[in-house]
Protein backbone atom coordinates (compact mmCIF):
# COMPACT_ATOMS: atom_id res chain seq x y z
CA UNK A 1 0.00 0.00 0.00
CA UNK A 2 1.32 3.64 -0.68
CA UNK A 3 2.01 5.96 2.13
CA UNK A 4 0.42 9.05 1.91
CA UNK A 5 0.76 11.78 3.96
CA UNK A 6 -2.32 13.70 5.97
CA UNK A 7 -3.11 16.65 3.62
CA UNK A 8 -2.38 15.06 0.64
CA UNK A 9 -5.80 14.75 -1.68
CA UNK A 10 -6.14 11.39 -3.23
CA UNK A 11 -7.53 11.36 -6.46
CA UNK A 12 -9.15 8.32 -8.61
CA UNK A 13 -8.60 9.15 -12.41
CA UNK A 14 -11.14 7.41 -14.73
CA UNK A 15 -10.62 8.28 -18.29
CA UNK A 16 -10.73 5.88 -21.15
CA UNK A 17 -7.35 7.41 -22.80
CA UNK A 18 -4.36 7.09 -21.44
CA UNK A 19 -3.02 9.75 -22.42
CA UNK A 20 -5.62 11.79 -20.80
CA UNK A 21 -4.85 10.16 -17.47
CA UNK A 22 -1.36 10.32 -18.36
CA UNK A 23 -1.41 14.18 -18.70
CA UNK A 24 -3.66 14.00 -15.24
CA UNK A 25 -1.11 12.59 -13.64
CA UNK A 26 1.26 15.03 -14.44
CA UNK A 27 -0.63 17.61 -13.30
CA UNK A 28 -2.01 16.34 -10.11
CA UNK A 29 1.58 15.01 -8.92
CA UNK A 30 2.48 14.93 -5.01
CA UNK A 31 4.60 18.04 -5.28
CA UNK A 32 1.37 19.86 -6.02
CA UNK A 33 -0.13 18.17 -2.59
CA UNK A 34 -1.82 15.22 -4.80
CA UNK A 35 -1.82 11.30 -4.99
CA UNK A 36 -3.63 9.40 -7.32
CA UNK A 37 -4.38 5.94 -5.46
CA UNK A 38 -6.00 4.40 -8.53
CA UNK A 39 -6.93 4.77 -12.11
CA UNK A 40 -9.52 2.79 -14.25
CA UNK A 41 -10.34 3.12 -18.05
CA UNK A 42 -13.99 3.14 -17.66
CA UNK A 43 -17.08 3.80 -15.29
CA UNK A 44 -17.56 0.04 -14.39
CA UNK A 45 -14.54 0.38 -12.20
CA UNK A 46 -15.70 3.30 -10.33
CA UNK A 47 -17.14 1.64 -7.98
CA UNK A 48 -14.70 -1.51 -6.85
CA UNK A 49 -11.64 0.96 -7.03
CA UNK A 50 -13.96 3.42 -4.74
CA UNK A 51 -14.46 0.35 -2.56
CA UNK A 52 -10.89 -0.71 -2.30
CA UNK A 53 -8.79 2.62 -2.18
CA UNK A 54 -9.66 6.29 0.22
CA UNK A 55 -10.30 8.10 -2.44
CA UNK A 56 -10.72 12.04 -1.25
CA UNK A 57 -12.29 13.06 -5.17
CA UNK A 58 -13.31 10.98 -8.10
CA UNK A 59 -12.20 13.35 -11.44
CA UNK A 60 -13.63 11.11 -14.53
CA UNK A 61 -14.39 11.64 -18.10
CA UNK A 62 -18.03 11.78 -18.74
CA UNK A 63 -18.13 9.99 -22.38
CA UNK A 64 -17.14 6.16 -22.02
CA UNK A 65 -17.88 3.33 -24.08
CA UNK A 66 -19.00 0.74 -21.13
CA UNK A 67 -20.09 3.01 -18.42
CA UNK A 68 -19.82 6.58 -18.78
CA UNK A 69 -18.99 9.24 -16.60
CA UNK A 70 -22.87 10.14 -15.91
CA UNK A 71 -24.10 6.62 -14.64
CA UNK A 72 -20.38 6.01 -12.76
CA UNK A 73 -21.45 9.32 -10.88
CA UNK A 74 -25.08 8.33 -10.33
CA UNK A 75 -23.82 4.73 -8.93
CA UNK A 76 -21.53 6.24 -6.98
CA UNK A 77 -24.34 7.92 -5.43
CA UNK A 78 -26.50 5.49 -4.46
CA UNK A 79 -24.00 3.90 -2.79
CA UNK A 80 -24.32 6.72 0.21
CA UNK A 81 -21.33 7.56 1.71
CA UNK A 82 -18.89 8.50 -1.32
CA UNK A 83 -16.09 11.18 -2.35
CA UNK A 84 -17.65 13.88 -4.41
CA UNK A 85 -16.91 13.77 -8.13
CA UNK A 86 -15.80 16.41 -10.52
CA UNK A 87 -16.55 15.72 -14.23
CA UNK A 88 -14.03 16.00 -16.62
CA UNK A 89 -14.90 16.63 -20.78
CA UNK A 90 -13.58 17.59 -23.94
CA UNK A 91 -17.29 18.45 -25.15
CA UNK A 92 -19.11 21.78 -24.63
CA UNK A 93 -22.25 19.95 -24.53
CA UNK A 94 -24.52 21.67 -22.23
CA UNK A 95 -26.56 18.17 -21.96
CA UNK A 96 -23.94 16.24 -21.13
CA UNK A 97 -22.55 18.64 -18.42
CA UNK A 98 -26.45 19.19 -16.95
CA UNK A 99 -26.54 15.55 -17.01
CA UNK A 100 -23.62 14.84 -14.64
CA UNK A 101 -24.94 17.61 -12.15
CA UNK A 102 -28.57 15.86 -12.34
CA UNK A 103 -26.25 12.23 -11.67
CA UNK A 104 -24.78 14.45 -8.14
CA UNK A 105 -21.50 15.37 -9.28
CA UNK A 106 -20.18 18.53 -7.43
CA UNK A 107 -18.84 19.83 -10.64
CA UNK A 108 -17.15 20.03 -13.74
CA UNK A 109 -14.53 21.34 -16.12
CA UNK A 110 -13.65 20.99 -19.70
CA UNK A 111 -10.36 19.32 -20.46
CA UNK A 112 -8.63 22.50 -22.40
CA UNK A 113 -8.98 24.42 -19.09
CA UNK A 114 -5.24 25.72 -17.81
CA UNK A 115 -3.76 23.29 -15.55
CA UNK A 116 -4.16 25.78 -12.45
CA UNK A 117 -7.72 26.05 -12.79
CA UNK A 118 -7.91 21.82 -13.23
CA UNK A 119 -5.51 22.20 -9.51
CA UNK A 120 -8.37 24.46 -7.79
CA UNK A 121 -11.30 22.54 -9.25
CA UNK A 122 -10.04 19.50 -7.70
CA UNK A 123 -8.84 21.22 -4.46
CA UNK A 124 -12.45 22.94 -4.38
CA UNK A 125 -14.65 19.52 -4.93
CA UNK A 126 -12.22 17.27 -2.71
CA UNK A 127 -12.63 19.74 0.28
CA UNK A 128 -17.05 19.74 -0.05
CA UNK A 129 -17.23 22.91 -2.74
CA UNK A 130 -18.22 23.04 -6.07
CA UNK A 131 -16.72 23.92 -9.51
CA UNK A 132 -18.42 25.04 -12.47
CA UNK A 133 -16.77 26.06 -15.48
CA UNK A 134 -17.31 29.25 -15.90
CA UNK A 135 -17.08 29.34 -19.70
CA UNK A 136 -19.95 27.31 -19.73
CA UNK A 137 -21.93 27.95 -16.49
CA UNK A 138 -24.84 29.72 -17.03
CA UNK A 139 -26.36 27.44 -19.87
CA UNK A 140 -25.71 24.66 -18.34
CA UNK A 141 -27.32 25.81 -15.59
CA UNK A 142 -30.25 27.10 -18.14
CA UNK A 143 -30.35 23.27 -19.45
CA UNK A 144 -30.08 21.85 -15.76
CA UNK A 145 -32.92 23.87 -14.66
CA UNK A 146 -35.56 22.82 -17.54
CA UNK A 147 -35.29 19.43 -16.65
CA UNK A 148 -38.83 17.43 -15.64
CA UNK A 149 -37.75 16.86 -12.43
CA UNK A 150 -36.30 20.11 -11.08
CA UNK A 151 -39.67 21.18 -8.35
CA UNK A 152 -40.31 24.50 -7.70
CA UNK A 153 -38.11 25.66 -5.02
CA UNK A 154 -39.60 28.03 -1.65
CA UNK A 155 -38.43 31.95 -2.08
CA UNK A 156 -35.48 33.12 -0.40
CA UNK A 157 -37.58 35.12 2.21
CA UNK A 158 -37.58 31.76 4.27
CA UNK A 159 -34.09 32.33 4.81
CA UNK A 160 -32.73 34.19 7.77
CA UNK A 161 -30.22 36.52 6.70
CA UNK A 162 -27.58 33.82 7.89
CA UNK A 163 -28.99 31.42 5.96
CA UNK A 164 -28.67 33.92 2.92
CA UNK A 165 -24.90 34.53 3.42
CA UNK A 166 -24.20 31.24 3.52
CA UNK A 167 -26.30 30.38 0.70
CA UNK A 168 -24.45 33.16 -1.40
CA UNK A 169 -21.12 31.47 -0.43
CA UNK A 170 -22.29 28.54 -1.81
CA UNK A 171 -23.17 29.79 -5.05
CA UNK A 172 -19.74 31.32 -5.80
CA UNK A 173 -18.23 27.72 -4.81
CA UNK A 174 -16.96 27.75 -1.63
CA UNK A 175 -16.38 25.04 0.78
CA UNK A 176 -17.34 24.59 4.91
CA UNK A 177 -14.18 25.31 5.39
CA UNK A 178 -14.01 28.95 3.23
CA UNK A 179 -17.55 30.14 4.17
CA UNK A 180 -16.62 29.59 8.19
CA UNK A 181 -13.36 31.77 7.64
CA UNK A 182 -15.09 34.07 5.35
CA UNK A 183 -18.47 34.38 7.87
CA UNK A 184 -16.29 33.98 10.93
CA UNK A 185 -18.28 31.23 12.00
CA UNK A 186 -17.76 27.74 12.91
CA UNK A 187 -17.62 24.99 10.29
CA UNK A 188 -20.29 23.49 12.86
CA UNK A 189 -22.32 26.16 12.62
CA UNK A 190 -22.16 26.18 8.60
CA UNK A 191 -23.02 22.57 8.45
CA UNK A 192 -26.31 23.82 10.32
CA UNK A 193 -27.24 26.53 8.01
CA UNK A 194 -26.39 24.23 5.27
CA UNK A 195 -29.06 21.72 6.36
CA UNK A 196 -31.63 24.02 7.22
CA UNK A 197 -31.35 26.20 3.84
CA UNK A 198 -31.81 22.58 2.10
CA UNK A 199 -34.73 21.97 3.78
CA UNK A 200 -36.33 25.19 3.90
CA UNK A 201 -35.99 25.79 -0.42
CA UNK A 202 -36.30 21.63 -0.96
CA UNK A 203 -32.73 21.54 -2.57
CA UNK A 204 -31.07 18.07 -2.98
CA UNK A 205 -27.51 18.93 -3.00
CA UNK A 206 -24.68 22.02 -3.44
CA UNK A 207 -25.53 22.12 -7.53
CA UNK A 208 -29.34 22.65 -6.74
CA UNK A 209 -28.39 25.23 -4.39
CA UNK A 210 -26.10 26.92 -6.85
CA UNK A 211 -28.59 26.63 -9.95
CA UNK A 212 -31.02 28.31 -6.98
CA UNK A 213 -28.52 31.32 -5.99
CA UNK A 214 -28.02 32.14 -9.70
CA UNK A 215 -31.91 31.50 -10.40
CA UNK A 216 -33.06 34.10 -7.50
CA UNK A 217 -29.79 36.93 -8.39
CA UNK A 218 -27.78 35.95 -5.11
CA UNK A 219 -25.10 34.91 -7.16
CA UNK A 220 -24.46 35.50 -10.87
CA UNK A 221 -22.34 33.70 -13.85
CA UNK A 222 -18.74 34.94 -13.05
CA UNK A 223 -19.20 36.81 -9.82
Amino acid sequence: MTETCADEIRVLLVDDQDLIRSGLRRILRRRAGFLVVDECSDGSGVIPAVTANEVDVVVLDLRMKTVDGIEATRLLRQRGDHPPVLALTTFDDDELLSGALHAGAAGFILKDSPAEDLIRAVRTVAAGGSWLDPTVTARVLATYRRAPDIAPAAAPKELTGREHDVLRAIGRGLTNAEIAETLYISEVTVKSHVGRIFAKLGLRDRAAAIVYAFDHDIVQPGG
